[in-house]
């Protein structure tokens, strides 16, 4: 697990290979990240936008970015977390990811960003 945090939101990243989901023959690797936020600052915050920067080895680099995270712009109080998982399809079996959140203060309106660590995603057979 990797995590980071940002003023008092902290964001921790798990990763997993989906051999189900794969097809290595056909440069097809698909892996799922399960991402937890947590609001360690005193105030509520809004989840509004994500941009992420993904690697595939290799090959090029791409960026997604768009509204809340599945679907979802979750709303967390002081203390608060919210989990989801998401997936991402490589070519190579080797990349990694990371980027940002773009959060909103509620009680002021001020967005900040909120840095995703960077995370590694590897297909362990690649590593013999």
């Amino acid at each position: 697990m990797v995590t980071k945090v940002t003023e008092g939101i902290r964001v921790s990243v798990t990763t997993e290979y989906q051999p189900g989901y794969s097809s290595p023959e056909d440069l097809n690797y698909a892996f799922t990240y399960k991402i937890i936020i947590e609001n360690r600052s005193e105030y509520t915050i809004q989840l509004l936008r994500r941009h992420w920067h993904i690697h595939d080895a290799g090959y090029t680099k791409r960026e997604v970015e768009g509204e809340g995270v599945v679907g979802q712009m979750p709303v967390l109080e002081p203390g608060e977390s919210h989990k989801y998982v998401s997936g991402c399809q490589l070519k190579s079996g080797f990349g990694k990811m990371y980027g940002t959140y773009l959060m909103e203060r509620i009680v002021d309106g001020k967005k900040f960003r909120v840095t995703i660590p960077e995370f590694i995603m590897i297909a362990p057979f690649l590593m013999n």
